[in-house]
C-alpha cells in the first residue's frame, strides 16, 4: 500500500499548480453557489450545460475547496489526487478480497490442465497465496495510468474519478458485508456510498445492478440464492435509483449537451461509439495519443467501424454469455460495458470521444489482464506488468507537464488533432487572453474555416479584429454572430466597443440601449453605455447608468473609478470623494487609487489626509512618479 500511495504521488507531483481549464471555468470560478458551504449542496441549474448541474455530492467537494484556497488551485488539485489513491486504495482491497473466491476455471475457460505452480513447483489453489501481490499490480496499473491524467488532473472531471471512488466503495462494501462475522453496518454504508455516488454522477446507474452481478458471481452463486440471501440490501441499492432519478430529470439534455437537445441522431452517435470503445482499449495498451478534446465530429455510416464492430460486438456477446456462466471473466466484462453504457451507447453527448469516461472501466481491463496473466504465467507475470507500471506512471508524469498551462494544453490538443474545430476556437480564446492577438485570429479563422457559422467564434474573432485594430472587419463579424445569436450580450457589447473605435459613437450607443431594452439587468450593457455617454458629453445619463450599475454590483471597481472621474468632470469633487474612498477600500493595495484619492483630497483642501494616501500609493509602488510629484507638491503646500 505504502508503494503504491509512493507511486501516485510521484506521478502526479507536477500535477498542483495546473490551471483551471476549460470547463472548470464556468463550474468553479462563474459558480456561486460553491462559495457558501450552505448553498453548494444546491449546485446552479442547467441551462448552460454546467458540469456540476443536478450533481450536488460533486458541487458540495468544490465548495470545500473554495473554503479552503478560493480559487488557488492547489487544493483542487490535491483532492482530485485523493480520490484518486482512494480509489485505488479500495480497488486494491476490493481484488485482494474477491480473488480467493475465484477459480481458475471461473476467470478464463481453462486452457491448462494443471493448476498455476508456485516457485518451489509444489501445486498452490489460484489466487489463494497470491492475492495481495496480484491486487496490488492490478491498482498499480489502474492508479499510474496515462488514461487517468484527464479524470485527476483536470479539476472538474473530478466527477468522473469520485463518483469512479463510491463505485469501488458500493461493491467494497458488500464484499465485505458477506464476509463471516463482519459487523452489521457494513450494507448500511454500502447504501450510503451508493447514494453519494448517485449524487455525484450518473454513471452510478449500474451499481446496483452490478453489486447484484458480484453477489450472483463471486458470493452467492446463483440469481435464487441472490434472492433468498440478500433480496433486502438489493431492493435499497435499487432505492438509490429514485434520488438519481429525481436529479436527472430537471436536467434531462443537460443545457444543451446531451440527449435530443442535439443536432444528432442516436444511430450516428452509437456507431461512433463502436469506434470510440476501440480507441479506448487501444490507449489501456498503448496510451498514445492522449488527446483532451476530440471534438464533435462522428462517423460515417458502417464502414470506417467495421473493424471495431468485427471486435466489439463478440466481445460484448463473449462478456454477456460468461458473465450468464457466472465467471470472474464475465463480470469484468459486463462491469466495463455497463459503466461505459450511460455516455458510449445512443443517447448523444456533445463530446463523442472522451477519455476520462475510461476512468472506472479501466478497473475492469487491468484487473482481467493481470489476473488472465497471472492464471497464465504466475508470479512471473506480476514481474513483467510491475516494471509496465511503472513506466506507465512515467507516462503519467509526462502527460501532467501538458498540462502546465491552457496554451500548452490546447497547443498539445490541435496538434493531435487539427481538425478539431472547437479545441482550435479555445486555443484561440487562451492566445488572446495572453495578448498574442495574431494567432488568436489566425486560429478563429482556421476554426470558422472547419465549422462556418459557429457565432461564440465570430464574436470572438470580431473582439480580437477590434484588439487588432481592424474595427470594420470587427464590425462584419459581429453583426454575423449578432445575426446567427441575435441574443448574445457579449457580441452585442464588441460591436458597440467596434462602432465606436470606428468613431461611429452615435450608433454604438443606439445598439447598446436596444440590447438594455431587451435585458435591463445586462449590467456590463449598462457599464459599456455609461461609459460612452460619458465620453459623448451626455454626463446625466451616464451618471446614472453608473449608479445602477453600482446598485447591483457594489463591489465593481472598475465602475466606481469611473463614476468618480464622471463626477469629477462635473464638479461634485465630494461625491467623487465617496466613490473613491469606496475603491480604496475594496482594493486596499492598489497605489492607483490612493493617488486619485489623494488627488481629490487636495482639491477639497484635505492635503494632510492627501499627503498620507500619496505616501501610501510610494509604499506600494515606489515607482509611481505621479505620486511622488503630487506627495511633494502636497508637502510644499503644507510648508514642509
Amino acid at each position: 500500500m505504502l508503494g503504491l500511495c509512493v507511486g501516485v504521488l510521484l506521478a502526479y507531483h507536477n500535477s498542483f499548480g495546473v490551471p483551471f481549464v476549460f470547463d472548470d471555468e464556468s463550474s468553479i470560478i462563474s459558480n456561486p453557489t460553491i462559495r457558501r458551504l450552505a448553498t453548494a449542496w444546491w449546485p446552479p441549474g442547467d441551462g448552460g450545460g454546467l458540469t456540476v448541474a443536478g450533481r450536488p455530492v460533486l458541487n458540495f467537494t468544490l465548495g470545500l475547496n473554495y473554503a479552503v484556497s478560493g480559487f488557488d488551485v492547489w487544493s483542487y488539485h490535491a483532492l482530485n489526487l485523493l480520490i484518486h489513491l482512494a480509489a485505488g486504495l479500495v480497488l486494491f482491497d476490493l481484488v485482494r478480497q474477491t480473488l480467493p473466491r475465484v477459480g481458475r476455471d471461473r476467470l478464463i475457460p481453462p486452457s491448462r490442465g494443471r493448476d498455476i505452480t508456485s516457485e518451489a513447483g509444489s501445486a498452490i489453489p489460484p489466487y489463494k497465496t497470491d492475492a495481495t501481490p496480484v491486487a496490488l499490480v492490478a491498482a498499480l496499473l489502474w492508479t499510474l495510468h496515462p488514461l487517468q491524467t484527464e479524470s485527476v488532473t483536470y479539476v472538474i472531471q473530478r466527477a468522473e474519478s469520485l463518483v469512479g471512488l463510491f463505485y469501488l466503495l458500493t461493491l467494497w462494501c458488500f464484499a465485505r458485508s458477506t464476509e463471516t462475522g463482519t459487523a452489521k453496518s457494513w450494507p448500511w454504508l454500502m447504501v450510503v456510498a451508493c447514494l453519494l455516488g448517485m449524487g455525484t454522477k450518473e454513471v452510478m446507474v449500474s451499481a446496483p445492478l452490478l453489486v447484484a452481478l458480484y453477489d450472483r458471481t463471486f458470493v452467492a452463486g446463483s440469481w435464487r440464492e441472490v434472492w433468498t440471501r440478500r433480496h433486502g440490501q438489493h431492493l435499497a441499492l435499487a432505492g438509490t435509483w429514485l434520488v438519481l432519478a429525481g436529479l436527472v430529470l430537471p436536467n434531462l439534455d443537460r443545457g444543451g449537451s446531451a440527449g435530443a437537445a442535439l443536432p444528432v441522431g442516436p444511430l450516428d452517435y452509437g456507431l461512433t461509439q463502436i469506434y470510440a470503445i476501440v480507441h479506448y482499449l487501444r490507449l489501456t495498451v498503448w496510451p498514445a495519443p492522449l488527446i483532451l478534446d476530440y471534438g464533435s465530429a462522428l462517423v460515417d455510416g458502417w464502414g470506417p467501424i467495421a473493424w471495431s464492430a468485427l471486435l466489439l460486438i463478440p466481445l460484448a456477446v463473449a462478456s454477456l454469455w460468461a458473465g450468464w456462466r457466472g465467471w470472474a471473466a464475465g463480470f469484468c466484462g459486463i462491469f466495463f460495458f455497463a459503466v461505459l453504457a450511460p455516455s458510449s451507447s445512443v443517447v448523444p453527448i456533445n463530446q463523442a470521444l472522451a477519455e476520462h469516461r475510461m476512468y472506472l472501466p479501466l478497473a475492469a481491463v487491468v484487473v482481467l489482464v493481470t489476473t488472465g496473466l497471472y492464471s497464465l504465467l504466475g508470479r512471473r507475470a506480476l514481474a513483467l506488468l510491475a516494471v509496465a507500471a511503472v513506466a506507465l506512471g512515467i507516462v503519467t508524469e509526462r502527460r501532467n507537464a501538458d498540462y502546465a498551462t491552457n496554451l500548452r494544453i490546447y497547443e498539445d490538443t490541435v496538434a493531435k488533432r487539427p481538425g478539431n474545430a472547437r479545441a482550435m476556437a479555445l486555443l484561440a480564446d487562451y492566445c488572446r487572453r495572453t495578448g498574442q492577438f495574431e494567432k488568436a485570429r489566425d486560429h478563429l479563422v482556421r476554426s470558422l474555416q472547419v465549422e462556418p457559422g459557429v457565432p461564440e467564434v465570430l464574436s470572438n474573432l470580431g473582439h480580437v479584429w477590434l484588439k487588432l485594430g481592424e474595427a470594420e472587419k470587427a464590425i462584419d463579424c459581429l453583426r454575423q454572430a449578432l445575426a446567427l445569436r441575435p441574443e448574445d450580450h457579449a457580441a452585442l457589447n464588441n460591436l458597440a466597443g467596434a462602432l465606436a473605435f470606428a468613431g461611429r459613437t452615435p450608433e454604438a450607443i443606439a445598439q447598446l440601449e436596444a440590447a438594455l431594452q431587451r435585458q435591463p439587468a445586462a449590467w456590463a450593457t449598462r457599464y459599456n453605455l455609461a461609459s460612452l455617454q460619458a465620453r459623448s458629453g451626455r454626463l446625466p445619463e451616464a451618471a446614472a447608468n453608473f449608479e445602477a450599475v453600482l446598485a447591483v454590483r457594489p463591489e465593481d471597481l472598475e465602475t466606481r473609478v469611473s463614476y468618480a472621474t464622471l463626477l469629477q468632470t462635473q464638479g461634485r469633487q465630494a461625491e467623487a470623494l465617496v466613490q473613491l474612498e469606496a475603491a480604496v477600500r475594496l482594493q486596499p493595495g492598489n497605489a492607483d487609487l490612493h493617488n486619485k484619492l489623494g488627488i481629490v483630497l487636495g482639491r477639497t483642501g484635505r492635503l494632510r489626509e492627501a499627503l498620507r494616501h500619496f505616501q501610501e500609493a510610494l509604499r506600494l509602488d515606489p515607482a509611481n512618479e505621479s505620486a511622488r510629484q503630487n506627495a511633494m507638491l502636497a508637502q510644499r503646500r503644507l510648508g514642509g
